[in-house]
């Protein structure tokens, strides 16, 4: 990775860890507290989430200029998720990781 700016290195960081906290508290903490927290709308946004930050975490690996598009997309869905994640409520681990995510992915996107 010591092709990879600092910058872009801080982003794949952050979308692998966005990533992973995503599909944990979609599978270890939403499915198992039921009600508001599994309503399809909100578990897909989850999904959707994770998918986009993992897809851009490679697109920065794989060094082509496409990231500016992933990392566009990736920061709007991230945005939508954390909003989401705080409306359902008890999720704010979720909420922060979306959202310094989303952050980092703007940066990235130019």
């Amino acid at each position: 990775m010591q092709h990879l700016s600092s910058e872009m290195r801080g982003c794949i960081d952050e979308c692998l860890r966005c990533y992973q906290t995503c599909l944990s508290m979609v599978s270890q903490h939403c499915l198992p507290a039921g009600g508001k927290h599994v309503q399809p709308e909100h578990v897909r946004l989850m999904l959707a989430c994770a998918e986009s930050c993992r897809t851009s975490a490679h697109v920065m690996l794989l060094g082509t200029p496409a990231h500016e598009h992933t990392c566009r997309a990736c920061a709007e869905v991230c945005e939508a998720c954390a909003k989401s994640c705080e409306a359902v409520g008890d999720m704010q681990e979720c909420v922060d990781q979306c959202r310094r995510c989303a952050e980092t992915c703007r940066t990235m996107a130019g």
